[in-house]
């Protein structure tokens, strides 16, 4: 739910309360169903996370991790806490920013404040378990500078927040340092090794939400943009960006850092950018868009894993 929907229902709340002067008088079966969903769609919106895309910056870190982890060990209960522990963390920060007011949802009532208090309860209690259970006793040590550079880039992405929409991108692709810090943890808790490995799964996927997120943003502000040098002219820096990706890819291959067949898995998402700057125009459709970076998420989980399993 968005700043403008939430607005919607406030009025309608609003507008509601207006028309009944007495809760003794009779009110009408509709609008109390009005209201009673309008309550409903809030206190989901008050707690649960409203930027879908950021679950698959978390998941597919965690996916390749343990895809390739898996190769070495096969130590599950590690990453079902680890997992645990992510998930519940990432989807805390929603109910926490509606509490301070801190996001465009709030809390506005006592009733709303104790559901988004009961969440933040309850998930505070599944991380700090699941986290204790990973740290007890001294173990999983490198988890530690790898929380503090996750929180380090959170608060950075908080901060750009505050500039406004022409920092945007730029917070969105500092909160990838810590979505896609899943990636060597995964591997981490099931190996038991921090190694250069680790540090590859780390920089892939870094490379795979940056461009992802990138790509995105230019879709949408360049929407009505059409042919080859209005798109350049637009999209330069996404190209740039295409180019970097590309070159940071050669020399992690020729350094053996990653194998070389490993970088197939970045074929679609290169080839997909590229494609942009000629391909015939269409109309802009954010849910088609959504899923089709969804199956490029997929294919580079499935691809990559794959390969470096080919590989070694």
């Amino acid at each position: 739910m968005n700043f403008m929907q939430a607005t919607i229902y406030d009025l309608h709340l609003n507008e509601c309360a207006a028309d009944i002067p007495d809760r003794s008088m009779s009110v009408p079966v509709t609008t109390e169903s009005a209201l009673d969903e309008a309550r409903r769609q809030r206190h989901r919106a008050l707690i649960i996370p409203r930027e879908h895309g950021a679950w698959g910056l978390l998941l597919v870190p965690m996916i390749t991790g343990a895809g390739v982890a898996f190769r070495e060990c096969s130590h599950i209960f590690p990453l079902i806490l680890l997992s645990a522990a992510a998930l519940a963390l990432f989807w805390l920060r929603t109910p926490a920013e509606s509490l301070l007011g801190t996001s465009a949802m709030r809390a506005q009532t006592s009733e709303e404040a104790r559901t988004v208090k009961l969440a933040i309860a309850i998930l505070g209690a599944i991380a700090g378990a699941a986290l204790c259970a990973l740290l007890w006793a001294g173990k999983n040590r490198d988890l530690w500078p790898l929380g503090a550079v996750a929180a380090v880039a959170f608060i950075a992405q908080a901060l750009l927040k505050r500039l406004g929409r022409r920092a945007r991108i730029w917070s969105e692709m500092v909160g990838t340092i810590g979505l896609t810090a899943a990636a060597p943890a995964a591997y981490y808790v099931i190996t038991g090794n921090f190694n250069e490995t680790a540090c590859m799964l780390w920089l892939a996927n870094i490379l795979f939400a940056g461009d992802q997120i990138h790509y995105v943003q230019l879709r949408i502000h360049t929407a009505k943009v059409e042919g080859f040098r209005a798109k350049v002219a637009h999209g330069w820096a996404f190209a740039l960006g295409q180019a970097l990706m590309t070159a940071v890819l050669t020399l992690a291959c020729m350094s053996r850092l990653m194998p070389a067949i490993v970088s197939l898995a970045f074929a679609p998402l290169l080839f997909r950018g590229w494609f942009y700057f000629v391909q015939e125009p269409s109309p802009l459709l954010v849910r088609r868009l959504g899923w089709g970076e969804l199956k490029h998420a997929t294919v580079f989980c499935i691809v990559f894993v794959g390969m470096y399993t080919l590989a070694r």
